[in-house]
């Protein structure tokens, strides 16, 4: 009588809760939108590396993408994401200081009715999406006393995209201070930062309005090896997000470390590889607990294949392998503490701080996931002046889940089964111009027995980036 009791307090409780919670963007919707971010930040990237760095220089992009998408919810949802971004950069003495910062001013427009907080017309911004100071200890000392440091030492302070193995652990903009050292063979990392405020938290069932979680780790890569690298790291991450509303009979606190080890480069020429397994371990909170926390007990793996053909046309194939492990108590959320573990005090669920690309139809977070990709990519008429700089792709996914019984990202996976389904990726890039690039990419996912509405879902993104 008393258990029963008991129970349905904490069931009233967490409804309360509940109906004081605003909608929240689902992790599917947040995948989407860091693929875009990451596509763009690659090119960027691509145009920067190689130029002669002169002792101040400033620029920016303008992004237009259009999307329409099938969420599983809504069968068409319409967005238009405008992006401005203005950038500088500062160096002093040779390079051995460096000053960094990015903008980002954003207008986000849904249809009517489609978006997700009920807000469709939104400006974001101006906000801070990187901001760096940078010191090169090398440079520095050639530059002053023409002395010549065998190794380097490079410190760096302030927001910009932090990543640990490949991405697997974390791989996100954190405010921090790191420090990398190359001596001899070894290149050591270290890390101290916290996440950006005003980013989303991996469990939405939370209240708090600013995410609040703090970093520390270390990342040790070996650089003897002519073909490969391997790397171990270990990162400790603690919760101090704090609730803006009172939740009686529930806790919510996700204390984590990892430990990962892995390794990256070419197992014969022109054959890439990439490898990384993650143990995670920590204490957190099941759903309707507060007196006693949960042990941590999960793991990740990521491994892919990668070869470049020769010939102009650049062409590229891969395969990966993709896993998250997941907990059999876990059958509302792979993430979030409201409808989480509930079985016991175990949870086996791995959730992280990384990216690594999951499609763009389904788009799932990879806890309790198995994934597999196979794809490729290629220039089709390197001679043209006019399209040798267009590239067309395809990508395929498959998924499973690790335990038929618990929940995935994707809420609409209501079904308890283990086949997840299919997903089939289109794109197309084009580089008309050193200051002009257009995109599009096409997907369809095919719901497997994990969903009770098997109706495909699609995705369609037409974008155009114009740099100055």
């Amino acid at each position: 009588m008393r258990n029963g009791i008991c129970i349905a307090l904490v069931l009233f409780a967490a409804s309360l809760a509940s109906a004081q919670q605003p909608q929240r963007e689902p992790d599917s919707f947040l995948n989407r939108r860091r693929a875009i971010d990451e596509q763009t930040r690659r090119e960027f990237d691509e145009q920067t590396r190689d130029v002669q760095r002169a002792a101040f220089d400033w620029g920016g992009w303008y992004s237009l993408n259009f999307l329409m998408f099938d969420d599983g919810v809504e069968s068409s949802r319409t967005l238009r994401r405008h992006d401005l971004r203005l950038w500088g950069r500062l160096t002093l003495d040779q390079g051995a200081h460096e000053f960094y910062v990015r903008t980002r001013l954003s207008l986000v427009d849904f249809n009517h009715g489609d978006a997700y907080d009920g807000n469709e017309d939104d400006i974001e911004g101006p906000n801070l999406e990187r901001g760096y100071y940078r010191f090169d200890l090398a440079k520095a000392l050639h530059a002053h006393a023409d002395r010549n440091l065998e190794g380097k030492l490079i410190i760096t302070a302030g927001r910009d995209l932090v990543q640990f193995g490949t991405g697997v652990t974390l791989s996100a903009p954190l405010d921090h201070v790191s420090v990398r050292g190359l001596f001899g063979d070894f290149q050591l990392s270290l890390l101290a930062g916290k996440t950006v405020g005003s980013s989303q938290d991996f469990d939405l069932s939370r209240t708090a309005t600013r995410t609040r979680r703090n970093f520390l780790g270390g990342e040790l890569k070996y650089r003897g090896f002519e073909r490969h690298e391997p790397f171990v790291y270990v990162l400790w991450q603690r919760d101090h997000n704090r609730e803006a509303v009172f939740q009686p009979f529930q806790r919510y606190n996700y204390d984590s470390f990892y430990a990962g080890l892995g390794s990256t480069g070419e197992l014969v020429e022109h054959l890439r590889y990439v490898t990384e397994g993650v143990f995670e371990s920590g204490h957190g909170f099941g759903y309707g607990r507060f007196l006693r926390d949960n042990d941590i007990g999960a793991w990740a793996l990521r491994a892919e294949l990668e070869y470049l053909f020769r010939g102009p046309h650049k062409a590229r194939a891969s395969v990966e392998y993709l896993f998250g492990s997941g907990d059999p108590d876990r059958l509302g959320s792979p993430t979030n503490t409201r409808d989480g573990n509930i079985g016991d005090f175990d949870d086996r669920g791995f959730i992280g701080f990384g990216y690594v690309d999951t499609g763009l139809a389904f788009a799932p977070r990879y806890a309790n996931l198995h994934m597999w990709r196979a794809g490729g990519s290629f220039y089709p008429w390197p001679d043209s002046d006019r399209l040798r700089n267009l590239q067309f792709g395809a990508d395929w996914y498959l998924f499973q889940k690790h335990h038929g019984s618990a929940a995935v990202s994707d809420p609409t996976a209501d079904v308890q089964s283990g086949y997840l389904g299919w997903e089939m990726d289109c794109y197309a890039n084009w580089r008309m111009s050193a200051d002009f690039a257009w995109t599009a990419r096409l997907g369809a996912f095919f719901p497997g027995d994990a969903f009770d509405d098997r109706t495909t879902r699609t995705f369609l993104l037409v974008g155009m980036t114009w740099s100055f």
